[in-house]
């Protein structure tokens, strides 16, 4: 019987050795700060360690490799301690979680307190009005916007008509080309004082002046900004009786789409509403130069929905097609361009497009 039962021994022998393969043998003397591997701590792979505790040998020697470099006896703290930290460790990553909930929790609290006392008024400091009246002196006409938009007071301070009176003494020039409608006597009335303003430093201030002189006969890119746009006047007239050269001038308004959930615009104070009035607003002139007489129907009223610039069938000159219709066309959709009314004018000399504060834009206020 003693040979039948050896297969069996042998057989047992070979499955604890397999079973030893998985877990580690610690020893003491292997454990230093060199020698250290993942498997000494609690968040080891179980399949390799299958405790989940550190032995108590390997617990020693790492308390006594961690007294000696500190410099202290290792005597002094007992092993329970070290032992039942690395019991503890366990349940190391529900703890950090937990942890982590709660940095969150107060965080949020933080932040509605600070939004609280944001709201209640108790950070930051107020001035006067009158301080950032002074301030407003020493500011260039292009940084307006930017000056308005630090707080409420600076753009109140921009709705003044003291504002735009020093403004404009401030860039006053004698031999500007000045329109009786901007010149200083008139300046003193507050209606349209702002528009009025604005206008007279594209002739006085170099910088804006500079702007206005760059304009090409022909533009470079078809303006975008004309579509959707409502004709509310039209005019033509001939340049000199020595020339065949018409001159033919749309007055448009631009039109923006009514969203339902759109905010209003913020309105000046009541006081100033004179100062900021302008029925020119949003307005344009499209002024197109001919070498002959084209007859153009009746288009006031109507709105633009097509315009463009391209070759003329010369190849020397230009040629603009312009499409109205009855209503604007919004979100993306095609006119059908056979229900509306077309203007072509060709041959074309010049194209010029002119906002409402441009010099050669005739304004409708005197």
């Amino acid at each position: 019987m003693a040979p039948r039962d050896r297969p069996v021994a042998a057989s047992l022998l070979a499955m604890r050795k397999r079973g030893a393969r998985k877990r580690l043998k610690f020893r003491a003397d292997d454990v230093c700060s060199e020698r250290v591997t993942v498997a000494d701590y609690a968040n080891s792979d179980p399949a390799v360690v299958k405790s989940g505790r550190m032995k108590k040998a390997v617990a020693n020697a790492v308390q006594q490799e961690v007294k000696s470099l500190c410099g202290l006896e290792a005597s002094f703290v007992p092993t329970e301690e070290v032992l039942s930290g690395t019991e503890s460790c366990g349940s190391s990553d529900e703890m950090h979680s937990k942890d982590i909930t709660s940095d969150r929790i107060l965080s949020q609290k933080k932040k509605s307190k600070r939004h609280k006392e944001y709201t209640d008024g108790a950070v930051g400091k107020e001035y006067p009005i009158d301080i950032w009246l002074v301030l407003a002196s020493y500011i260039r006409p292009e940084d307006i916007v930017i000056f308005s938009l630090i707080c409420k007071r600076a753009w109140t301070v921009t709705c003044t008509a003291a504002f735009w009176t020093r403004l404009y003494r401030r860039h006053y020039n004698r031999n500007a080309p000045l329109p009786i409608r901007l010149q200083p006597e008139s300046m003193e009335k507050m209606y349209c004082l702002r528009a009025c303003v604005i206008r007279s430093l594209y002739h006085m201030y170099r910088p804006f002046a500079s702007r206005v002189a760059r304009n090409p006969a022909i533009p470079e890119i078809t303006p975008s900004t004309l579509k959707n746009s409502k004709c509310l006047l039209f005019w033509s007239k001939r340049i000199d009786k020595q020339s065949s050269l018409w001159e033919f001038s749309f007055k448009f308004q631009r039109q923006c789409p009514k969203f339902k959930n759109s905010h209003s615009k913020l309105q000046p104070p009541v006081r100033y509403e004179d100062v900021h009035m302008n029925p020119d607003q949003d307005c344009c002139l499209l002024r197109i130069t001919t070498f002959d007489f084209i007859y153009i129907p009746i288009v006031m009223g109507m709105t633009v929905t097509l315009f463009t610039i391209n070759v003329s069938t010369d190849m020397r000159h230009h040629r603009v097609k312009m499409v109205f219709h009855d209503s604007p066309v919004w979100n993306g959709k095609k006119p059908r361009f056979d229900h509306g009314v077309q203007v072509i004018m060709d041959p074309v000399h010049s194209v010029h497009l002119f906002d409402w504060w441009h010099p050669q834009f005739p304004p409708s206020y005197i």
